[in-house]
């Protein structure tokens, strides 16, 4: 059995980043706190919490302690909060993230009304809606286009989710540009997200199954799943090596792998293990 891994499977920079700082941090010999997970995945939250790094879901009196800020970033109020509660500040804001916090900040200081194409709930869009004074507009699709608060709007200022979909964005682009006068347009996918699915685009056609890893979590999986399953019904989204089914692989002779930004190196190996156990018995 022929087995191709994508190139850009696994850990982006700004998860790595992210981890490593955590557990350099660890070293301290202070409490350390996170407001929820590092990253979308269980295996490396198992990692953090060994390390001795410890969730909490409020900030309380934080002298002596410190905070861990994730990579999916946060809002201002709470960064501002922390530091008053008297908390060490440990920022593993992924650069990218920043960086759209930057250009959301300087859309708004320029008139703009800002909109976030992205995830409601997820963590990063609730991060960038944080950075800024006035209330945002978050898409995720174009059938939940909020139309009469649209066409109030003379000039918007169009940010987006690291890890969303680009035919997606461009659908939802499209519709807005129809109604509002003026709309600029940052495209802040990530270099790591686009380059994943673009292989992902590919890598369906020429292989008989496709085992996507990454928790059930995590936002950038997630895409490459919906972008792989209309190209071949016989794409996976998996866990780990322990939900792979031997019937998948029954009459396969070509599998490609890919893997979400937050999936370890370790999970990824153990996948392709499993597949070489069952493949040769």
């Amino acid at each position: 059995m022929k087995i191709q891994l994508a190139k850009s499977a696994g850990f982006c920079f700004g998860v790595r980043k992210a981890i490593t700082m955590a557990l350099e941090t660890a070293k301290i010999r202070k409490p350390i706190f996170m407001l929820g997970d590092i990253v979308h995945n269980e295996e490396v939250v198992r990692q953090i919490q060994r390390a001795g790094i410890k969730k909490i879901n409020h900030l309380s009196a934080g002298k002596g302690k410190i905070l861990l800020i994730r990579a999916h970033g946060c809002s201002k109020q709470t960064l501002q909060k922390a530091k008053k509660l008297g908390y060490t500040i440990i920022n593993a804001t992924c650069p990218m993230v920043k960086e759209i916090h930057k250009i959301a900040g300087r859309l708004e200081n320029k008139g703009y009304r800002v909109i976030i194409i992205g995830d409601k709930l997820h963590n990063e869009v609730q991060g960038i809606a944080g950075q800024l004074k006035s209330k945002t507009i978050i898409i995720d699709k174009p059938k939940n286009i909020p139309m009469p608060k649209i066409r109030q709007i003379k000039q918007a200022g169009v940010v987006v989710q690291s890890t969303q979909n680009l035919d997606n964005v461009l659908e939802i682009l499209n519709i807005l540009r129809k109604h509002i006068p003026t709309v600029t347009f940052h495209n802040t996918i990530c270099n790591p997200t686009k380059m994943k699915q673009n292989e992902i685009k590919n890598m369906p056609l020429e292989n008989d199954i496709i085992i996507i890893i990454g928790s059930k979590t995590s936002a950038n999986t997630k895409r490459i799943y919906e972008i792989a399953k209309p190209l071949n019904k016989n794409s996976y989204w998996i866990n780990s090596a322990r939900e792979i089914k031997k019937s998948w692989l029954k009459n396969a002779s070509k599998v490609g792998i890919t893997a979400g930004a937050s999936t370890p190196e370790s999970t990824i190996k153990k996948v392709i293990q499993k597949i070489k156990t069952i493949s040769s018995a």
